[in-house]
């Protein structure tokens, strides 16, 4: 490598890159940065140092998150993508899963590291990792796999580890909506692999999605209700979310009222909206206004063209994605593309379901939009890693 080489800079992206997949994000960012000022000033009534904090926090992610996705664009490679690089970050990932037990839990779950931070605290979100790491893991395992042996023996590491990661989030952190990301997105990366081998699991994986699709309907019926009741590891609370799903009227003034709230703000916004900054509901008791719940209010601010303008962003990012990945041949690199395609999707799908009241509220936040640090740095490690495979196959590095 000569001198020129080592001193590029880390932060100027590599030539070969998407344009409109660079372009899409960055004004993804900026109108997640200015709802989450406005959805915030509802909270920070009377402490400006409040709005300061969220604001500051929010951007200071995203910088982050900004300079983790340039040194993967510049710096990643499917010959760094080997076994022990991905176990190493199993190995961070389940002890970061495992430290969350420490800290205190917030609506039932024990999903975040907390760190104090004036009136606020910064947290940290092991799970949203997770994702990105079970995208790598099977990429790495399975991708471009020559394997003869049976598909189980291809399959029970990655999976392994999957479901190890699945379980801890599920049964110990008491998460199921990342549990259920998790599950999705690598169910999906586990179809792409060819190997001959796999061809009865790939099978089986779509049986098995028909199957999980009629039962989520079930669930969502008074019958599957009580079914619910009887899982041993489900919490009251998210029974009272199936409930709500189920009939979001049923406790107004109790477990239905925030997705109340919600419709309320979605039915107030019209075309165009009441104006940036002009939401009533982010005023009232309304929780969760700048995270779960910040599309309502997204919504009654700019209206139905303005949720369009996000539904676009958004689209033009998995229409990117899953464009190249039908174009390059390499299992690894569409993996990773697929996978992150996913990630886009089904947060979306979830935290929309769940606003609006189509699907029991998961706590799933709308990607680069709603507050949380976490979700944006590890959704735009995922993206720098896309970067970095489309623009090694556009200078003929992989096929």
């Amino acid at each position: 490598m000569s001198r020129k080489e080592k001193k590029k800079p880390l932060l100027k992206l590599s030539k070969g890159i998407d344009l409109p997949l660079f372009i899409a994000l960055i004004i993804l960012m900026i109108y997640g940065l200015v709802m989450v000022g406005s959805a915030s000033m509802g909270l920070a009534t009377g402490n400006n140092m409040y709005l300061a904090i969220a604001i500051g926090k929010q951007f200071a992610f995203m910088f982050a998150g900004y300079i983790a996705m340039a040194i993967l664009t510049n710096r990643f490679s499917l010959n760094s993508l080997t076994q022990n690089t991905v176990i190493s970050l199993v190995g961070g990932t389940v002890f970061l899963l495992l430290f969350c037990l420490a800290f205190k839990a917030v609506d039932g779950a024990r999903a975040w590291i907390r760190i104090p931070l004036g009136p606020q605290e910064v947290t940290l979100q092991p799970s949203e990792f997770a994702k990105v790491v079970s995208i790598l893991l099977i990429a790495a395992y399975i991708g471009d796999s020559k394997s003869k042996k049976n598909w189980f023996h291809i399959l029970s590491r990655p999976v392994g580890i999957i479901l190890a990661f699945i379980l801890i989030v599920l049964i110990l952190q008491h998460d199921f909506g990342s549990a259920m990301v998790i599950f999705l997105i690598a169910s999906v990366c586990l179809l792409i692999p060819e190997n001959p081998n796999l061809k009865i699991f790939r099978i089986v994986m779509r049986v098995l999605f028909w199957l999980a699709v009629a039962a989520s309907v079930y669930l969502l019926s008074p019958y599957g209700i009580e079914l619910i009741r009887k899982i041993p590891f489900i919490a009251d609370y998210q029974v009272n979310r199936f409930e709500t799903a189920l009939d979001p009227f049923s406790d107004p003034y109790g477990n239905s009222y925030q997705l109340i709230i919600g419709m309320t703000a979605f039915a107030s916004g019209g075309w165009f909206g009441l104006g940036l900054g002009n939401s009533i509901r982010k005023y009232t008791r309304f929780p969760a206004a700048n995270t779960d719940y910040i599309l309502a209010v997204l919504v009654e601010e700019l209206g139905f063209v303005g949720f369009c303008v996000l539904m676009l962003l958004y689209g033009i990012l998995i229409c990117r994605l899953l464009y190249f990945a039908a174009k390059i041949k390499n299992e690894k690199a569409r993996i990773i593309l697929v996978g992150t395609a996913m990630y886009v999707l089904v947060h979306i799908f979830f935290n929309i379901g769940g606003v609006t009241g189509l699907l029991p509220l998961t706590g799933i936040p709308l990607l680069m939009v709603s507050a949380g640090g976490s979700s944006i740095m590890a959704f735009m490690c995922a993206i720098g890693l896309s970067q970095a495979m489309i623009s090694a196959w556009r200078r003929g590095e992989i096929e």
